[in-house]
């Protein structure tokens, strides 16, 4: 069994596009008369934190320390958002941004089931980003790694300026990219692209040694330490420099998948931040992300089921 490093004095910086998942329960007991759908009587809600603020919370609920940095509009979605990570012990630095709706996604769900989601989103205006940028550079050198989540909402426009600083304070910096163009990733320390970000980067693949050639050769093109690239059912694969490395799927059940990209960049930062080498942090990452996915919506994991998984 492999030892959990002690995480209590790791700190990461996590630097994103934020957005509050909300969710509305119902049962659904007939279709409208209006339209071919079907009626949900709402009975309960929830406010989960999404996108870079679940990576955050996924590394709280690990034990580690964590920082969020990141832009909010200046409403009730973005002061939800707020509370939710202080009830969670995330210290937050949002930037606010008067123009700027606070991204939010809604869930409508019945009988277990999602019916439909509808996304509220605005790109941040260039003043508060760099503003943003401005806070990162003081914030880089009391850290031990730093994430940044994209999530193609804009957040993440300087991201090839805060790669260039975390670089010269000698930090490790994880990316989950978004996007056909990787090069303004470039120096980042590891990539967590999923398989079907990888392949509109790459193209298909037709076996294991082709999809490694690939994967070797945007690595180096990058100038990056490693690539993790994440295979739903076929777990997880890491290439280095010294070769690929695979981890099959731990999952025992899989009723939500959505966040659990947040969950394996977490737990992977967060080990490193903590002194555990790439090999083992993949390993946790992968045992992390077994469990969200038996969760329903954006979820954490904590250390306890962590260790739990690893028993198993």
């Amino acid at each position: 069994m492999l030892n959990i490093p002690d995480c209590t004095n790791a700190h990461v910086l996590v630097v994103g596009d934020v957005m509050l998942d909300r969710y509305w329960f119902g049962d659904v007991s007939r279709i409208s008369p209006e339209a071919p759908v079907p009626v949900v009587h709402v009975q309960r809600t929830e406010e989960r934190p999404g996108g870079a603020a679940n990576v955050a919370r996924n590394i709280a609920s690990l034990g580690g320390k964590a920082t969020l940095l990141s832009v909010v509009g200046d409403d009730e979605a973005g002061r939800s958002l707020a509370a939710l990570l202080a009830g969670e012990r995330v210290v937050t630095l949002f930037h606010k941004d008067a123009q700027l709706p606070t991204t939010v996604k809604l869930r409508v769900i019945g009988r277990q089931q999602q019916l439909l989601r509808i996304d509220f989103e605005t790109p941040p205006s260039r003043e508060v980003l760099e503003d943003k940028l401005g806070d990162f550079e003081s914030l880089v050198d009391g850290v031990d790694a730093v994430i940044l989540s994209d999530y193609g909402k804009g957040g993440l426009t300087h991201v090839s300026k805060m790669i260039d600083a975390a670089r010269r304070h000698g930090k490790r910096i994880l990316v989950d990219p978004k996007g056909d163009d990787y090069s303004k990733y470039r120096g980042a320390t590891l990539l967590t692209p999923n398989r079907s970000e990888f392949r509109e980067i790459a193209g298909r693949w037709h076996s294991e040694p082709e999809l490694a050639a690939k994967a070797e050769a945007i690595r180096r093109q990058l100038d990056l330490e490693a690539l993790l690239v994440t295979r739903s059912e076929e777990g997880m694969t890491l290439f280095t420099a010294e070769g690929a490395r695979h981890e099959h799927t731990r999952a025992r059940e899989v009723f939500d998948v959505s966040g659990a990209g947040d969950t394996v960049i977490a737990t992977f930062g967060l080990m490193l931040a903590a002194g555990a080498t790439m090999n083992d942090a993949m390993h946790l990452a992968n045992l992390a992300a077994g469990v969200v996915v038996g969760k329903l919506g954006t979820a954490t994991v904590s250390r306890l089921e962590l260790l739990a998984a690893q028993g198993g």
